[in-house]
């Protein structure tokens, strides 16, 4: 690329100009033959089109080009791709002017541009914005740079410093100000007691105090250098500090020039001179100053002012510069603000009083008038009441002070003489011990802030800071300003030296070759004038001689140094010389320079003071430190060298300024260039030519310059693809390699490869690479955008050609039309002329031809009509004939079928009722069968569907026929009119013979219409026939289908008569049921009968042992009744066992235990109530054993419902395959036929073992008694037994009858399911089927509907079945029990079981458990365990076994014990208990403060703590919903409102501890996630980025942040884990909603601050991306259910500045916008309008008057929101807490201690 094809035709350029520096101006052709023509923008805005040409000589003259506007307002100077200074200076005046950016990046120096007014960009949120965040990653700011040399300070381990220059006005000593302010802010010491950063802070004050003036270009100028060096611990917290001062401006405490002020101090005490304090500095009484009347001649123009008491102008000192006031600052108020930093910094009141008498001396000893007394002296009147006063506030003696201002001692030899001086000598020597006194005043206090900041042990490491002065030119340059620029020049080698090795380093870092950059260098010119024989030495020698003067100075110079460059000699003047300084060329007057380097004071003066009676005014001049700055000297009277002579200024300043350079070559230096726009002061106006000046003087220009000269453009590999990619073909694209597939795009774009290096991360270029790449990607895109708008174009002006053209083809249409329609017309008009003469002549013709024909016809009709009457007379009778036939006919064969079909009919009758009768039994079987319905009614719906189907034909063949009828209609009207046509025709036919030729010719068309009408009537008839087999055809079709729907009606009365069947079989099924039941009552009763048996059994045997054995013991009979009676006890047994299992530990069992107590005692009762008589009652009682006869019968009937019960459960189930009720309820049957056939087999069983039994028993008693049996029943045993197995029988029927209930219950609930179901089956179907028919999409949402309800209802449904369910299986099992252990008793045990059963009758007996007693919600403990329980609850509880726990259950426990305490009436008790538990939860807050889980945990139960202590405080307000028992258990005896307001405040403290904690964990996701992610990758794009990018930042590469595409993932997973938190341990749901509205506000702020600080954020596309991140937090906030709560309105900031980047900025939204931004501020509005840059070239900038307006429209916002003035959001701000009252529905007397607490010391009452 050569420079040719950049300087073409529209390139822009800047021309020098002398008035604007630089101006904007644009080739109006391309560059060649070395002429550039242009034409100026300027020139352009007033329509002015003149051209200029100039010549260079060669390329590299050329005028330098302009960047992109892309470009313009960038944060990095050296991210410009053309750097070049017109782009330096332009894009500081865009940031400053139309953006208000004072700061911006020039590689490593940041520049800051005075604005002149109070900007809010330095509170605490913008130190907290900036905290943390590197150098490039926001906005230039002074926090940048104290952060970035914090930070390296931290993570090096190395000292930093901080240079900030620049000329007086610049804001040298506000940045310096504020960049110690972060370092104390982030710094802070964590020693409460020292406070060092305030104490660091509070110097600011002093030293502004006594060493800041007013002067033209500054009002509160620093003239004086310092210092600060800020000492850190290891753990860089701020431990001390030191000051150390350069070349403080003594001569200003005696002089002033015009609009200039004296230090601050003395105007400070003039200001408060009438304090009661201050009055004896007697700075009143300005009438007996004598100078001031003097000053007032000296100065006639100047009009006096009024004399006021303590007023500065009564100072000779304070009113030299006229300008005493400045404004906006009060000098009063100023003075208690430097007062209050004294007594800070721990300099006492006594040491303050006498600063200020030393204060108030100097400026009375400027009053002292000397006189002149001769012609060579001079005197002090002895009525002088100002050297009066000033040697009462310096303690002297005023008479030697008087004496000694006004005389010097000359030493000669041996002898002293006393040698009046002259009045300007005196004068100047009262002026030169008044500099003095100043500057050791300001020297001692200086020594006592070090004092103060000095630190106790050693510092580890600090970071100084320079407050200098910059270089400095003026018209009449003197010692200072050589001693000034002497320092800056060595300032600014440091700097080149620093920058060069910044820039190799970055270099060798990436791996690239690299050529030694040329810069600057200004070691010959400090030579000049610190080497042998320089400046500085040639000015010691001359102070060294006993006469050397200024003149003979500057000779030796002229002589010395003409060997150096950089020193030169004026033309017209032998008083000055030359320095050419790295800025400029600099001209210094000699005069003063000896007397200033010399500094002489007279020392008897001193002499004077050092014998003062004040101890500070001695301790100034008495004292004797190293490096002082000021020396004392007697002035010399001859050539000899006195002894005490001391080092010059010059001397000590070049010391001073070795040290310095010293420290600073072993710190990392960072650089602040401060800027002063414009002379007059003016807030954010900006002047090109003392900007351009400053910033060549302060070397912002060569760093510039470096950067040009090497590589200083640098890109990411991924940033350049993400830029470039429109530059390459797809196929040039590696995905796998990225730095392959920028080589390719830069190889076809760049073809020197010296223009660019690749390194090992980045890509470098050389100045204006970048500018032609993007002129190349703008080109891309023009011509990508060219492309797109042509085809658009071409589309809407093919549309326009295309709607034209049809236009015009219908006006020609409807023109020619017209045209054609009149010759047509005229044609007719000829047609219709010759058609009547036609006619007419016809006419004649036809009315002699039809006289004619009318005589002809006649003959030939009469004739004929006699011909056809006697033929129609024939067909008649012929016609009579045969209908007469036809009916006779039809007579008899009607009759004959008749008496066919008679027969016929009599015959299928007797045959269709055998066959009905058949059927009928083949029905009632099939009946039974539900398939069969279901295939009766499947094909009624096919008949069904079929009948709709043909429905719908015949209405389409009806709707054909219609148009059928329509055409046949048309043909009809067209047969009539060729019927008129055939009659016109055979009227023409008839026509006279003359006419031959014309009836030749209509014949021809005669025939031709006689062909179409046959062809007419052929369709005719074919319509007609056609509509005939139609008419038939829907005949016959309504015959059928009139058919089918008979015979569908006969389907529908056949199904009815199913039904009823079906019904039939219902009844049936339940008769079965019945007879089921009946089957196990007649089982129960031969179980009953078998127990009968059995206990006769038992008396026989038990009347045989008597007869046998003859002793008596219990019977067997008593061992059955007993064993009968215990029964129902162990049935119940297994109920209690059943339903304990089930209840588990929620009951204890009281109910259950009622039920079985009151079922033994109804059994009870019913024993009772049997009336038992004694035997002899029942004479010859006998007990005959009888097998039921139906059991026979029992059998048979049981195999029959058997099989009906196996075809139900068939039908049944093949009816319904797919309900799941329906199989349940079969499962069911199988079970119960299960149940039946075990029954049948045991009656089997126990027929079998009752017949053995009966036998057995007969004999027995036979062998044994003969036929004699009563005698076994002769003591009424049999009687007693037999009664008491009757109750138990009956007690057993009963319980069967109550289950055999239940389940018919159960079955009638399963059929009612049954027929529900079905009913829902068919109403399911006939929605389905209307919805198909309607279509797939129609009313989804009703069928959806209805069908979430069958679904509900059903699983409701299920659920209550299930539970019915399992209570009844659990039922059936005890049941079971109770049979199988029944069955067991009765199948044959023998005696000794039976006999087991009696022994264990105390085991089988029912367990009464003990009632539990009702407790009263307490704990009680002794007072030796409190500490203990206290350790359990708080100090040992660990969050992981607190979650297993009740949600505060350990608030529960302690409250507990409180009622306890309260119960007993224990003072003292109950106050250690509180306070141990305020102390513990304290304690172990502080100990586990960074653990959320126990925070948490503990802010739970301190909550619910508080809320049991209001709970049950007995206040009527905390009462509302509790129970009457709650109430019952308030405290009685105490009142802990004072404990509730301390737990209270614990609860907030903890609480703020739970926020502190997230935001720390949220803090570091919120930029990455909300700002930085992106869903969609590069959307955004990249602009060219310089040295400080985000990306070129090595701090971020080494701490490895979090990715910004997973930043949001662990942002909602960090929340999500917070809300779980918080659920887990039972915090209150208002309590964590004020949570994350918290969060959110934290998040908000963050992500707002640092957008505001960010310019790169700030363009539309990064909006849409801050948007779409927000919306997942809203999303997330819907998903947990918190957006009710108002959450995300504390996110409106945020939203609505996301808005704002996406909103149209047009003229005609400014009131949209302006409402849109309602929770924004105006200064966040304005910040982000001036940040908002273009994402690419081709968007519009926002133009400067719409943001004018925008603020304007603002300003009319209501003054209640001017609060909202703030630019940064308070990131400390929290809402204020409040704990709803959640009273808990959770008895006290329900609260059980876990094991897992060992908590055995407490006992629950």
């Amino acid at each position: 690329m050569s420079v040719r094809e950049l300087y073409v035709k529209g390139a822009r350029v800047w021309i020098p100009d002398p008035e604007q520096v630089w101006r904007f101006a644009e080739l109006t052709k391309d560059y060649k033959d070395n002429v550039v023509a242009v034409i100026y923008e300027d020139a352009q805005v007033i329509n002015s089109s003149t051209t200029e040409e100039f010549k260079v000589k060669s390329d590299e003259d050329l005028p330098p080009l302009r960047n992109p506007d892309i470009l313009l307002g960038e944060n990095d100077l050296t991210s410009l791709s053309y750097l070049h200074e017109p782009a330096v200076l332009y894009n500081l005046q865009v940031r400053f002017c139309n953006h208000n950016a004072i700061y911006t990046y020039c590689g490593i120096v940041l520049v800051a541009i005075n604005p002149y007014d109070e900007l809010p960009i330095y509170g605490p949120d913008t130190i907290s914005a900036y905290r943390g965040h590197n150098m490039g990653d926001l906005d230039p700011h002074i926090f940048a740079v104290a952060e970035e040399a914090f930070t390296q300070m931290e993570r090096e381990n190395k000292d930093q410093s901080i240079i900030v220059s620049g000329e007086s006005g610049a804001g040298k000593t506000v940045s310096a100000k504020y960049a110690m302010r972060y370092f104390a802010s982030v710094g802070g010491a964590a020693d409460s007691e020292t406070h060092v950063e305030k104490k660091i802070l509070a110097s600011n004050p002093i030293m502004e105090a006594i060493g800041n003036a007013k002067t033209t270009r500054n009002d509160n100028s620093s003239r004086f250098g310092k210092y600060i060096e800020l000492d850190f611990t290891q753990s860089y917290a701020i431990m001390g500090a030191n000051m150390r001062t350069y070349l403080l401006e003594k001569s200003r405490v005696v002089f002033q020039a015009p609009d200039e002020r004296n230090y601050h101090i003395f105007y400070q005490l003039c200001a408060v001179a009438s304090e009661e304090k201050l009055k004896h500095l007697r700075l009143g009484a300005p009438e007996t100053f004598h100078y001031l009347n003097q000053g007032r001649q000296a100065v006639p123009q100047v009009t006096p002012r009024k004399k006021r008491k303590g007023h500065q102008d009564n100072f000779h000192y304070l009113n030299q510069g006229f300008s005493p006031h400045i404004d906006g600052v009060d000098d009063g108020a100023d003075f208690h603000e430097t007062c209050q930093a004294f007594n800070l910094l721990g300099i006492h009141e006594k040491s303050q009083d006498q600063i200020y008498r030393i204060l108030a001396g100097i400026l009375h000893l400027g009053n002292v008038t000397v006189e002149e007394s001769g012609t060579d002296s001079s005197s002090i009147s002895k009525g002088d009441e100002a050297l009066q006063i000033a040697s009462d506030l310096f303690g002297v003696d005023v008479d030697d002070l008087r004496k000694w201002l006004c005389h010097r001692k000359i030493v000669s030899g041996r002898e002293v003489f006393n040698k009046p001086m002259t009045v300007t000598e005196a004068t100047f020597s009262r002026d030169a011990l008044s500099k003095h006194i100043y500057a050791k005043l300001f020297d001692w206090i200086v020594s006592e802030i070090n004092k103060c900041f000095a630190a106790k042990t050693k510092p580890y490491r600090f970071i100084g800071v320079l407050d200098i002065y910059g270089f400095e030119t003026f018209e009449i340059n003197s010692f200072e300003q050589f001693c000034i620029n002497y320092a800056n020049e060595k300032l600014q080698q440091q700097f080149n030296q620093h920058v060069f090795k910044l820039e190799q380093e970055e270099y060798v870092k990436e791996q690239i070759e690299w050529e030694f950059i040329n810069f600057y260098d200004n070691q010959p010119c400090i030579d000049l004038i610190e080497s042998k024989l320089g400046i500085l030495d040639l000015l010691d020698e001359e102070c060294r001689m006993p006469k050397g003067s200024d003149q003979s100075w500057v000779e030796k110079l002229y002589d010395k140094c003409k060997k150096w460059d950089h020193f030169s000699k004026p033309r017209l003047s032998n008083t000055s010389f030359v320095i050419a300084h790295f800025a400029d060329k600099v001209g210094y007057e000699c005069a003063g320079f000896l007397e200033k380097n010399r500094d002489t004071v007279s020392e008897e003066c001193v002499n004077i003071l050092k014998s003062s009676q004040y101890p500070l005014v001695r301790a100034l001049f008495t004292e004797k430190a190293k490096g002082a700055q000021t020396k004392v000297k007697v002035m010399p009277a001859g050539p000899a060298k006195s002894k005490d002579m001391r080092k010059s200024v010059g001397s000590q300043f070049r010391e001073s300024l070795s040290l310095l350079m010293a420290t600073l070559n072993s710190t990392t230096p960072h650089y602040v260039r401060c800027i002063k726009p414009n002379d007059d002061k003016m807030a954010f106006t900006f002047d090109p030519t003392r900007a351009i000046q400053q910033l060549r003087a302060c070397g912002v220009l060569e760093t510039v310059r470096i950067s040009a000269a090497g590589y200083p453009s640098r890109w990411t590999y991924n940033e350049f693809l993400c830029r470039y990619r429109v530059l390459c073909n797809s196929r040039d694209i590696q995905r796998n390699d990225v730095r392959v597939t920028c080589q390719k795009i830069i190889s076809n774009m760049i073809s020197d490869e010296d223009k660019f290096k690749f390194g090992r991360t980045k890509i470098f270029f050389r100045a204006g690479q970048v500018a032609y790449m993007e002129k190349l990607r703008a080109d891309k895109l023009c011509a990508c955008g060219v492309m797109i708008q042509k085809n658009v174009r071409m589309f809407i002006v093919r549309k326009r050609y295309r709607t034209m053209r049809s236009a015009a083809m219908t006006i020609q249409r409807y023109s020619r039309g017209m045209v054609a329609r009149r010759r047509v017309h005229h044609m007719r008009q000829t047609a219709a002329a010759i058609k009547i003469q036609a006619c007419m002549r016809g006419w004649l013709k036809r009315v002699r031809y039809q006289r004619l024909k009318y005589t002809v016809i006649r003959l030939q009709s009469r004739a004929r009509g006699t011909w056809a009457r006697q033929r129609f007379e024939h067909m008649r009778r012929v016609r009579a004939c045969i209908v007469i036939q036809k009916h006779i006919r039809k007579y008899l064969a009607v009759k004959h079928f008749r008496m066919a079909v008679r027969g016929f009919i009599t015959l299928q009758g007797l045959v269709r009722c055998f066959l009905a009768r058949r059927m009928l039994k083949k029905l009632k079987i099939e009946a039974k069968s539900i398939e069969h319905q279901k295939k009766l009614n499947k094909g009624l719906e096919n008949k069904i569907i079929s009948l709709q189907q043909k429905l719908t034909e015949m209405k389409q063949e009806n709707s054909n026929i219609k148009v059928y009828k329509e055409e046949i209609t048309t043909l009809k009207s067209q047969v009539v009119e060729m019927k008129s046509l055939e009659n016109q025709l055979k009227g023409s036919t008839n026509r006279v013979t003359e006419l031959e030729a014309l009836v030749t010719k209509l014949t021809g068309e005669v025939e031709f219409e006689r062909g179409e009408k046959m062809d007419i009537l052929t369709q005719k008839e074919q319509a007609e026939k056609d509509n005939r087999e139609l008419v038939e055809r829907l005949n016959t079709e309504n015959a059928r289908l009139t058919e089918e729907l008979n015979e569908a009606q006969k389907e529908e009365v056949l199904r009815q008569g199913e039904e009823l069947l079906r019904k039939k079989f219902e009844a049936e099924k339940q008769q079965i049921i019945m007879e089921s039941s009946e089957e196990k009552a007649a089982y129960q009763r031969l179980l009953a009968e078998y127990n009968r048996l059995e206990q006769k059994n038992d008396i026989l045997e038990e009347q045989l042992a008597k007869v046998k054995g003859g002793s008596h013991k219990r019977s067997a009979s008593n061992v059955s009744n007993s064993g009968a009676s215990d029964t129902p006890t162990e049935l119940v047994r297994d109920d209690i066992m059943d339903l304990s299992s089930m209840m588990g530990d929620e009951d204890v069992g009281y109910g259950s235990v009622r039920s079985r107590m009151s079922e033994n005692s109804d059994s009870s009762r019913n024993l009772e109530n049997i009336e038992w008589e004694s035997p002899q009652k029942i004479p010859n009682a006998d007990i005959k054993i009888q097998v039921p006869e139906k059991l026979q019968e029992l059998e048979m009937e049981n195999a029959k419902l058997k099989d009906d019960l196996n075809r139900l459960r068939k039908s049944i189930a093949d009816s319904e395959p797919q309900n799941n009720q329906v199989q349940e309820f079969m499962k069911q049957f199988e079970a119960l036929q299960d149940e039946l056939e075990r029954r049948r087999e045991e009656c089997i069983q126990l027929r079998t073992v009752l017949a053995n039994r009966s036998h057995d028993i007969r004999s027995l008693t036979e062998n044994s008694y003969g036929k004699d049996v009563d005698i076994v029943n002769e003591d009424g045993e049999l009687a007693v037994a037999y009664q008491t197995q009757k109750q138990v029988n009956r007690q057993l029927e009963e319980e069967l009858k109550t289950e055999k209930m239940r389940h018919r219950e159960t079955e009638s609930e399963y059929k009612s399911e049954l027929e529900r179901l079905r009913r829902d089956n068919e109403r399911q179907q006939k929605l389905l089927s209307q919805n198909l028919s309607k279509g797939g999409g129609s009313h989804p949402e009703a069928l959806l509907q209805s069908e979430i309800m069958r679904l509900t209802s059903e699983n409701l449904n299920l659920q209550g079945q299930v539970d019915s369910l399992t209570e009844q299986l659990k039922k059936y099992k005890r049941t079971l029990k109770a049979y199988a252990k029944k069955l067991k008793e009765t199948s044959g045990a023998d005696p000794s079981d039976l006999l087991d059963v009696t022994n264990n009758e105390n085991d089988v007996m029912p367990v009464i458990r003990k009632k539990e007693r009702e407790y009263m919600g307490m704990f009680e403990y002794d007072r030796s365990d409190e500490m203990q329980i206290i350790r359990v609850l708080i100090y040992e509880l660990k969050p992981r076994v607190a979650v297993t726990f009740l949600p505060g259950l350990p608030a529960y426990i302690l409250f507990m014990c409180i009622r306890h305490t309260d119960h007993i009436n224990d003072d003292e008790k109950v106050r250690s208990l509180l306070n141990n538990i305020v102390n513990g939860v304290k304690r172990v807050i502080k100990k586990r403060h960074e653990d959320l889980d126990s925070t948490v945990l503990w802010l739970s139960n301190t909550l619910r703590l508080l809320h049991n202590l209001k709970q049950y405080s007995g206040d009527k307000a905390f009462q509302a919903e509790n129970t009457v028992k709650q109430n019952e258990q308030s405290l009685k005896n105490f009142d802990l409102s004072e404990y509730r307001q301390v737990l209270s405040d614990i609860a907030v403290w903890i609480y703020n501890g739970v926020i502190k904690l997230m935001e720390e964990k949220v803090q570091p996701l919120i930029v990455p996630s909300i700002l930085e992610h992106e869903a969609i990758a590069g959307l955004s794009g990249n602009k060219p980025g310089g040295m400080r990018g985000r990306a070129g930042s090595v701090a971020r590469e080494l701490e490895s942040p979090v990715e910004p595409q997973k930043a949001l993932d662990l942002l909602l997973k960090e929340m999500t884990q917070f809300y779980r938190t918080l659920a887990m341990f039972g915090t209150d749901p208002e309590l964590i909603t004020q949570v994350f509205r918290q969060i959110f506000y934290f998040i908000c702020a963050g992500s707002l601050n640092n957008l505001l600080l960010r310019k790169d954020m700030c363009h539309w596309s990064k909006g849409m991306q801050i948007r779409y991140n927000l919306s997942h937090l809203e999303q997330w906030t819907r998903d947990m259910r918190l957006h009710e709560s108002g959450v995300t309105d504390t996110l409106a900031p945020i939203i609505q500045a996301a808005q704002l980047l996406q909103a149209r900025k047009t003229d005609d939204d400014v009131h949209s916008i302006c409402d849109m931004c309602d929770k924004l501020s105006v200064s966040q509005i304005i910040k982000i309008l001036n940040l908002y840059t273009p994402a690419d070239e081709f968007e519009e900038r926002v133009p400067i008057s719409f943001i004018h307006k925008i603020q304007t429209k603002l300003q009319e916002r209501a003054e209640g929101e001017q609060a909202q003035a703030t630019l940064l959001m308070n990131t400390k701000f929290a809402f204020p807490v409040r704990f709803p009252f959640n009273p808990s529905s959770i008895h006290l007397e329900d609260i059980e201690l876990p094991d897992s607490l060992n908590l055995s010391m407490l006992k629950k009452v």
